[in-house]
């Protein structure tokens, strides 16, 4: 295996430790945030896009440092807050992806009768570990997906547009 390889090969695996630790913090503030709206009677799909709003801006402060100083190296030729408008327009734009995939699968859930039967059955197999309603496994699992279109996203723009050229 080439240097290069091996290099990139550790990059996403510390890429994927920073994406792990911020989804953690991104997933709990969503879903806890989304929890707490349901119950002062929001509608489940408003109340997931509003806290999906508030996980992603904490879960990005995190992701930038840690990726700057762990996962990319950087640029000579860009200075700290032009570094940070970038990152952040690459996340804004992440964030949009991750609203829509979030919209889209919640009315997919509601909408396909499978998907609602198989949340159903997944929200009963959830509760035998802890309480969980339909709404809150459609918001989890909408996360999930977003998340994971998201990640391969902001890997690929960071590289692209962050990191020092070989």
């Amino acid at each position: 295996m080439t240097d290069n390889k091996k290099k990139l090969i550790d990059q996403i695996f510390r890429f994927g430790v920073v994406g792990l630790s911020s989804f953690l913090i991104d997933f709990l503030i969503t879903n806890i945030i989304a929890l707490v709206l349901r119950q002062s009677g929001t509608d489940a799909t408003i109340a997931a896009m509003i806290a999906a709003l508030f996980g992603f801006v904490v879960s990005i402060i995190f992701n930038y440092i840690l990726s700057m100083h762990w996962v990319f190296e950087r640029r000579d030729d860009m200075d700290r807050r032009r570094e940070f408008v970038v990152f952040v327009v690459l996340s804004v734009i992440g964030l949009g992806l991750n609203e829509l995939i979030i919209l889209g699968c919640m009315s997919m859930i509601r909408d396909i009768s499978w998907c609602g039967a198989f949340t159903s059955w997944c929200t009963k197999v959830a509760n035998i570990v802890f309480p969980m309603t339909f709404d809150g496994m459609a918001t989890a699992g909408s996360k999930i997906i977003a998340t994971a279109i998201v990640m391969v996203y902001n890997f690929v723009t960071r590289k692209m547009f962050l990191e020092k050229k070989s």
